[in-house]
């Protein structure tokens, strides 16, 4: 039997709602899917959603991209649905699908007329556990992810940055490599490493189906015991065990110079808890934290080094909450001419060991609370956003529980919990400093200059 639960979504560490949002039913069926409906009668369309809790940190160590190459292969077709049928028949409706991936977690969505909800539900759950792969399939497949990898990052300075700098402060975690893969592993990836990692982590009972939109949730609850609950339940998922990350050791820092760098800039990545790993209130400190420092031209990096300095064009701080594992607080911003990255990065401490050392004040900390939840009571307009709030939180360890109570638990944030997060993990021994410059050398490698690129989340669709 499915048992259903009445909720509110208030999505963790993202976004919150207030109790005039949408009512979320909560399903479980007997195969051990995961079942949310978002309800919002606005629009005749929904937004379909499945999440598998498979993301690039559970890759085998050796196979980098596989994830990532999973997800173009699913849209290779199965022996009731041929390749390039479900997207035919999605597009005759007039919908619109798509695909990503993170460290975390996969997942595949479609945007349709509501009437067509059990039809994309029954070719979801088709490939969940029909896909037929070949090397006539996979190998093509294979080129295309590595072309990916030049756009996204051999052409692009700052993921290229970006890379260098979670290898740099994840020294023991998966998340340490990234998503789209490194391209020597990517080049060796098989056939069979894509069905053995298929069978693996795909099945009912490690995913998670978020539809939004116009809909009864017991017919939604009635579609998916159709087509999804004919499914077994896969014996083997266990559950997430990943290596931890030391306590960091050393203050790190990375220069990388590259010949398309028009505008130098300065990035640094605290190792920060996630919700899922923080203690009660620290998650919520850090998201305050975040908005104070780095949100908007009110914030303090901001009116500091752009506004009353002048050492900067741009300047801002983020928090992501968001991961299964340990996560990641980050500073960034980028010099006026003629200042140094050496001084920009000065005066960003200035800033940050001023917040240490005197807090924050009772009208940065109200208007900060007060923006996060206004902005995600706005954000409730956007079923699909809605949709992805909640999937990513279930995929991250957040409960509903916890989904529900973050705005309450956003309001209770005190100065004082700013401070001491700020103290606790703004430490420079916890970072990784990272300095993009342009390369004004003879001996620039030709290939990184003219290399065809996609990572980070990768979330386009495949070709």
């Amino acid at each position: 039997m499915a048992a259903a639960v009445t909720l509110l979504l208030c999505p963790a560490g993202a976004g919150a709602a207030e109790q005039s949002g949408p009512k979320i039913s909560d399903f479980k069926l007997d195969n051990g899917l995961e079942l949310v409906v978002i309800p919002d009668h606005r629009a005749p369309v929904i937004t379909h959603m499945i999440w598998y809790k498979v993301g690039a940190a559970d890759e085998t160590a050796g196979k980098s991209g596989l994830a990532h190459f999973l997800e173009h292969l699913m849209f290779k077709g199965t022996a009731m649905h041929p390749a390039g049928q479900f997207s035919s028949v999605v597009a005759r409706m007039g919908g619109q699908e798509n695909a990503f991936t993170s460290s975390d977690y996969t997942g595949y969505y479609q945007r349709v007329p509501s009437e067509k909800l059990e039809e994309v539900m029954g070719f979801e759950a088709d490939r969940m556990t029909g896909l037929v792969l070949t090397d006539a399939v996979v190998l093509p497949e294979r080129d295309v992810i590595l072309e990916e990898r030049n756009q996204r990052m051999e052409n692009n300075p700052r993921a290229r940055l970006g890379e260098q700098m979670d290898a740099a402060l994840f020294l023991n975690s998966p998340y340490g490599r990234p998503v789209i893969g490194w391209r020597h592993e990517m080049e060796g990836l098989t056939k069979d490493d894509a069905i053995g990692f298929y069978r693996r982590f795909y099945g009912p009972n490690n995913a998670v189906v978020v539809v939004a939109g116009d809909v009864d949730p017991q017919q939604a609850l009635a579609f998916a015991k159709q087509t999804y609950g004919k499914l077994k339940p896969h014996a083997d998922i266990a559950p997430r065990a990943r290596p931890l990350e030391p306590p960091p050791a050393a203050v790190r820092s990375l220069t990388l110079a590259d010949p398309r760098v028009e505008q130098p800039t300065l990035q640094r990545s605290y190792l920060v808890p996630s919700f899922h790993t923080a203690k009660p209130g620290e998650s919520e400190a850090l998201e305050v934290l975040a908005h104070i420092l780095g949100a908007g031209s009110n914030s303090r990096l901001y009116r500091a080094l752009v506004v009353d300095k002048h050492v900067a064009v741009s300047a801002g701080a983020y928090y992501d909450s968001s991961a299964y594992d340990m996560s990641k607080f980050g500073v960034y911003g980028a010099p006026v001419e003629g200042v140094s990255l050496t001084d920009l990065e000065s005066a960003t401490d200035a800033v940050i060991a001023e917040v240490i050392d005197k807090g924050v004040t009772a009208d940065e900390l109200d208007r900060s609370k007060s923006r996060l939840v206004a902005d995600a009571i706005y954000a409730q307009d956007n079923q699909a956003t809605m949709a992805r709030w909640y999937g990513q939180a279930l995929m991250t360890g957040a409960t509903v529980a916890d989904v529900q109570s973050w705005p309450d638990r956003i309001r209770a944030v005190t100065a004082a919990q700013v401070q001491n997060a700020a103290r606790q993990w703004l430490e420079r021994i916890r970072s990784v400093t990272g300095y993009l410059v342009k390369d004004t050398g003879p001996a620039v490698n030709k290939a990184e200059r003219t290399a065809p690129a996609k990572s980070g989340s990768t979330g386009e669709k495949r070709s």
